[in-house]
């Protein structure tokens, strides 16, 4: 169902953008996607917005941290995976072979606990344990996040560690013209996935998908507002049409539209 009420460990569960200049991606994607932002007061001159559709939240995005603008940061969307509990999968992250990239804290008015982590091949992700928050509590819609994608050159090695964090398992085959690709099972579904990436030499990170009706639609509106259009639509047999976008920013997300049963 599209309606979410709670996730298993190991499901990416929420992805927020750090946005260089916040004005011009809310324009950009209330525009794309249809949401509705709530603003949040969060950290003292900071405000967090939360992306709504349907009456349920779906994404977030903040201003870029200073501290990450002067260091020459991009904008960038993070993914979260959900864990029972935050400071467990902490300890289990330097157990695995990562890196704390920011410790266990509390979010504000109970929403839940978080940290960043890098994984053993460096690609950044975040780990929530849901308090009055859940992550999207809308998903497989028009707008909402569809899939959660970890692309890295040593795809091995980052699926063990998630593994010993959070539990889940995987599952690898040959997925058309890639050589391989990697499902993480949660309770016996695939719930994210994992591949090398296209093209050698980019630094491993996690890769949020968003659903559209129409990928060519969705692509020329996304040009139009000012973003760019990285990868043009292409199919993958079995899953739908893809495509890779950038933001005005030069976040770089990516968009879906499933396979019709007519195509299947």
């Amino acid at each position: 169902m599209p309606e979410v009420e709670s996730y298993k460990q190991g499901t990416p569960c929420w992805a927020d953008l750090s946005a260089s200049d916040i004005e011009a991606a809310k324009a950009f994607y209330s525009q794309l996607f249809g949401w509705e932002l709530d603003a949040m007061p969060a950290r003292p001159e900071m405000t967090y917005y939360m992306a709504r559709l349907q009456g349920r939240y779906v994404a977030g995005m903040m201003q870029q941290m200073p501290d990450m603008a002067a260091a020459g940061m991009p904008s960038y969307w993070a993914s979260y995976l959900a864990v029972d509990n935050a400071d467990e999968a902490a300890a289990k992250v330097t157990e695995a072979g990562g890196t704390l990239v920011y410790p266990v804290d509390d979010v504000e008015n109970g929403g839940g606990r978080r940290f960043f982590a890098a994984d053993p091949t460096g690609a950044q992700v975040g780990f929530w344990q849901a308090g009055s928050h859940i992550g999207s509590g809308l998903v497989d819609e028009p707008g909402t996040m569809v899939w959660s994608e970890l692309q890295t050159a040593d795809v091995p090695r980052a699926v063990a560690f998630y593994e010993a964090v959070t539990g889940c398992t995987s599952q690898t085959g040959p997925a058309g013209e890639l050589s391989e690709y990697t499902n993480f099972i949660v309770d016996g579904k695939p719930v994210a996935g994992a591949m090398k990436p296209p093209m050698e030499g980019g630094p491993p990170f996690w890769m949020t998908y968003f659903k559209v009706e129409d990928v060519e639609v969705a692509a020329a509106r996304a040009a139009e507002l000012g973003g760019q259009v990285h990868v043009p639509g292409f199919d993958v047999p079995g899953v739908g049409r893809l495509a890779v976008l950038a933001d005005p920013n030069g976040a770089a997300f990516s968009i879906m539209a499933a396979e019709s049963t007519a195509a299947q």
